[in-house]
């Protein structure tokens, strides 16, 4: 059988609707906290049980008999989301699985300056220790994190943020169906998976690009200083108690969403990229470097910035903070 925790979720309940697109609903089960928002899926024949990461006895019964568990991480940064995984790692390896995946981040870095990153390393170093075979899905940035970025924009006009570089953005339907693949042929991957990404990126002077051809109004991108920025973001009601948790315990303050490039290990893993070898994916590839494919092709096709974008295509992304409304975008 195979359970997947926070079936409830964004991602988890889509994840269980691309599974059942693969296998019976009486090989699945569900780990939710609260059983009677899965009774669609009790219908389908999915087993619904109980199961909550602060309350260890609740997952035994909820992965009993599991031969795969898929742990959707948990809503939390720090100490309380490294031992609630480990927590569910516990239970999964106590009920017998064979296998246990976990949705993790692209970015995923013991010395990463974004604090979510820090606790998607520590999970994974845990499974490693384990010795049970565990694979670690590196899900890209979630499509679902631009609205929060973009602010005021489509009624100012103006996308006010501090420098950017561009990302991956991914949804929520093609990692859900990356690791409903994954699932169902066990073993396709062992440890950490390449990069789960789209195949394109985008800066947010693309987006403004983008949102000027679907409105027919001139969006502007405007670079705001950091400091000016999260003022902006706290008298618009975004706690200031959330803006220090969005980076690595004992840092330094950094840019929110100044982007770190590193150079890609050897120009050829820059240029490879893969997709799920059964290609039943749609729009979800995989950067065996850490990059998405390729950048998006724009108007400006200048000798500048080509050169600019053959620099780009060799170097990886790291992303040092993003929007304190969006914190637990990387999440379920």
């Amino acid at each position: 059988m195979i359970v997947i925790t926070g079936a409830t979720g964004q991602l988890g309940s889509l994840i269980v609707a691309s599974l059942l697109e693969r296998v019976p609903g009486e090989e699945v089960g569900v780990s939710v906290r609260d059983p009677s928002r899965a009774a669609d899926l009790a219908e389908r024949g999915v087993r619904v049980r109980r199961g909550d990461f602060s309350e260890p006895n609740s997952l035994a019964d909820a992965f009993e008999g599991a031969t795969q568990v898929l742990i959707v991480s948990a809503n939390e940064l720090g100490g309380k989301a490294v031992d609630a995984h480990a927590a569910a790692i516990d239970a999964a390896r106590a009920a017998g699985a064979e296998r246990i995946l976990y949705t993790s981040h692209q970015g995923a870095s013991a010395v990463s300056l974004f604090a979510p990153m820090l606790d998607h390393a520590a999970t994974e170093g845990y499974l490693a220790e384990t010795g049970t075979p565990f694979t670690s899905l590196r899900n890209g940035f979630y499509a679902t994190t631009v609205p929060f970025i973009l602010g005021q924009a489509l009624t100012t006009g103006e996308i006010v943020a501090p420098a950017d570089g561009p990302v991956s953005w991914t949804t929520h339907a093609d990692l859900a169906e990356a690791a409903a693949v994954l699932l169902a042929d066990p073993g396709r991957f062992d440890g950490p998976t390449p990069p789960l990404t789209a195949p394109d990126v985008f800066d947010l002077q693309d987006v403004a690009g983008i949102l000027t051809k679907l409105t027919g109004r001139t969006i502007r991108r405007t670079v705001a200083e950091d400091d000016e920025w999260a003022a902006g973001l706290t008298a618009h009601g975004a706690p200031e108690a959330r803006m220090p948790s969005m980076q690595a315990p004992d840092s330094p303050r950094r840019p929110i969403l100044r982007m770190q490039r590193t150079r890609a290990s050897s120009r050829e893993s820059a240029r490879t990229t893969c997709q799920v070898p059964s290609g039943e994916l749609s729009s979800t590839k995989m950067a065996s470097n850490g990059m998405p494919a390729r950048r998006k092709k724009t108007r400006d096709t200048t000798p500048a910035t080509r050169r600019r974008r053959r620099r780009l295509g060799r170097k990886r992304l790291t992303v040092r903070q993003v929007n304190p409304n969006a914190v637990n975008s990387t999440r379920q």
